[in-house]
């Protein structure tokens, strides 16, 4: 299984890019992972700015892949649940697109064309935060799905 990243968002920061790199080095090896920093887009309006973005996103989901908008409107999942949901997505999908939006979120297009619809967090977060929390998620859940001692609760 391929797990792909795809932000929109400026070039990350020092300290989400070494964040987020911790987790996701830890899951190489085990699972392909591929980041893509998408550049926000700037349009006189919002829905041409995600419009353009979602179009932008939409070329780099390969194709039949489980699409996974983030969105805090969408499921809240335990860690257990996405240990599980990990479990099935390799069986059953060569690849996984994560996709975080940036500062105005992401295209409707995209929400309604994802299979699922994450949350995690009934807060608004950061989508460069986000980005590290989606890392350290998925290797948590990972760990879990093969007990490594990561996952202790």
């Amino acid at each position: 299984m391929r797990i792909h990243i795809l932000c929109i968002t400026k070039r990350p920061r020092g300290w989400v890019a070494d964040a987020s790199e911790e987790y996701l080095k830890r899951l190489r090896g085990q699972i392909d992972i591929v980041v893509h920093d998408i550049s926000p887009q700037k349009r006189a309006s919002k829905t041409a700015q995600l419009e353009k973005e979602a179009e932008r996103l939409s070329h780099l989901v390969p194709e039949r892949a489980c699409m996974v908008a983030l969105d805090e409107r969408g499921d809240m999942w335990s860690t257990e649940q996405l240990s599980k949901k990990l479990n099935t997505w390799r069986h059953e999908y060569a690849d996984v697109a994560c996709i975080i939006g940036g500062a105005e979120g992401l295209a409707p297009g995209i929400q309604s064309g994802a299979d699922y619809r994450w949350s995690l967090s009934r807060l608004t977060l950061p989508h460069q935060l986000a980005r590290v929390i989606l890392a350290e998620q998925l290797y948590r859940g990972w760990s879990l799905l093969h007990n490594h001692p990561y996952h202790r609760a």
